[in-house]
């Protein structure tokens, strides 16, 4: 049966739109449904359905709202092979990476769950004669998130949990390239005991992220993409009055060191260039080998294992890439890769041709490693977001740092060193917002927030963690004094929290 995929607005799924896009199955090439893409007036509508569920959902206690994504957790977890198995269907992604990264998305509704702590403010007595002060945190009322298609679960639960935990409604816009797995999160939320109308869903492009990005009771928005998507969310969110957070492109390097130990060095590039088949926006894609012996080192020990990746449909045992997530963007890899061997970068394994025996039609493309990259190449300059890593040859530590810091991207980077004193040095001088030091994927964990420097991040605040608190909340001071007053008589039944 061809999966019809809708809205889902004041807690239930919705009619089908008139304009509709269809889903493939990467690794097969073959259309799952169809997708329905939401009109002016349907997104009016779920924001219309939102405004009105927020005062009471705000009323809620903090305690009350946790307790709703403490069932909420359990539900995902309960679900987790047939959520993981949706976002295979849809994106590509192997089984077992996709429950990765369920686990992720699960640590910040974790970190939610805390919000009676979290939504906790100052307070000074006596600021002066019998005057008290103290802050509170309010939330923003009607908030938006606009997700891309490599983490169809992550990148949202990185957005509403912690949003409806600090009070306030959620609309989430998720890819269009593989929606299941959001319609599907809503379904669990609701079942988890969350009233109808504080998360809803809008599936949809350009003409849905307009109207959030423009609708006077849309309070904020977060998104997670490219460059210069994030540059028009944020300009046009901030021009409407908009507080907004936009999370745009990549180009993550590695600094390996003379005294790096290889193996792990090896291992850590495949699994950070290669897994998800690149599509991270914390991929490393260019691997700054100091001296020439460390880059021919590097070069004969990734060789045999860019080419012996182990390609396949990811509900399959064992493997180590899927499919790129739809022929378009399979076809602008490839481009890059011919752009590459046109601007003189030795291409040393080649994987454009490479298919898998059996889904022929699929949108696979095998490991790409490149040599001798320069960087006034477009490989290097640019995001590629596909299963190819450049190799930049540097003679010291200062000329690659150096490097590293006037890319225009500032997103993630790491250094793989045995030397305690250069890998301080790094953290500390190197212009990266996330930095791993003999790790090559340095996503903080949900209690710390993320994001990126330079042009990989618009706006002041991170994502997840404390900035996630913040910006999902308004801050207000109050000064209060009191004349006295008639005491109140005694009570004796233990004081409850209702």
């Amino acid at each position: 049966m061809t999966l019809q995929l809708t809205h889902f607005i004041n807690g239930k799924r919705t009619a089908a739109s008139e304009r509709t896009q269809p889903v493939f199955e990467p690794a097969t090439g073959e259309e799952r449904g169809q997708v329905s893409l939401a009109s002016v007036s349907e997104v009016e509508q779920a924001i219309a359905v939102a405004k009105a569920a927020q005062p009471d959902w705000a009323k809620t206690t903090p305690l009350n709202r946790a307790r709703v994504l403490f069932k909420y957790k359990a539900l995902v977890e309960a679900h987790a092979d047939e959520l993981a198995e949706l976002i295979t269907r849809e994106h590509g992604k192997v089984f077992e990476d996709a429950k990765g990264e369920l686990t992720r998305g699960l640590e910040v509704v974790e970190f939610a769950c805390g919000i009676p702590h979290l939504l906790k403010g100052e307070h000074t007595e006596q600021v002066g004669g019998g005057v008290d002060a103290w802050s509170v945190n309010q939330p923003l009322g009607v908030c938006a998130g606009i997700a891309p298609f490599n983490f169809p679960a992550m990148v949202p639960m990185w957005m509403f949990p912690i949003a409806i935990a600090c009070g306030n409604t959620f609309i989430m816009k998720p890819s269009e390239k593989d929606p299941s797995t959001p319609m599907r999160l809503a379904e669990l939320l609701t079942e988890a005991g969350l009233p109808d109308g504080v998360f809803n869903v809008v599936n949809g492009d350009k003409e849905a992220v307009d109207v959030l990005l423009t609708h006077p009771d849309v309070q904020a928005v977060s998104f997670v993409g490219s460059t210069p998507i994030a540059e028009y969310i944020y300009s046009t969110g901030c021009a409407h009055g908009k507080r907004v957070q936009a999370l745009g492109g990549a180009k993550n390097h590695m600094l390996v060191m003379p005294d790096a130990d290889l193996d792990q060095t090896v291992n850590a590039l495949m699994g950070a260039a290669y897994g998800s088949a690149g599509e991270r926006c914390m991929a490393i894609s260019v691997a700054v080998a100091v001296g020439d012996e460390v880059a021919d080192k590097l070069v004969a020990a990734l060789k045999p294992q860019v080419k012996s990746l182990k390609m396949g449909n990811g509900m399959s045992g064992g493997m180590e890439m899927g499919p790129l997530v739809s022929a378009a963007h399979l076809a602008k890899v490839k481009g890059y890769v011919d752009q590459g061997v046109k601007e003189g970068a030795e291409l040393v394994i080649d994987g454009r041709e490479v298919g898998v025996p059996g889904l022929e039609s699929g949108f696979f493309m095998g490991g790409c490693l490149f040599d001798k990259v320069t960087a006034d190449m477009s490989i290097y300059q640019e995001e590629i977001f596909g299963p190819v890593l450049c190799i930049v040859r540097v003679p010291d530590y200062a000329t690659g740092v150096k490097l590293i810091n006037e890319h225009e991207y500032g997103n993630g980077t790491a250094i793989f060193t045995r030397d305690g004193d250069a890998a301080r040095q790094f953290c500390n001088e190197i212009q990266v917002g996330m930095v791993g030091v003999n790790v090559p994927i340095p996503v903080p964990m949900a209690f710390h927030s993320f994001g990126g420097w330079k042009r990989s991040l618009f706006g002041p605040l991170h994502m997840h963690g404390p900035d996630g608190v913040r910006f999902y909340t308004k801050r207000k001071a109050i000064t209060s004094r009191w004349p006295t007053g008639i005491r109140s008589g005694a009570e004796f039944s233990i004081p409850t929290m209702k």
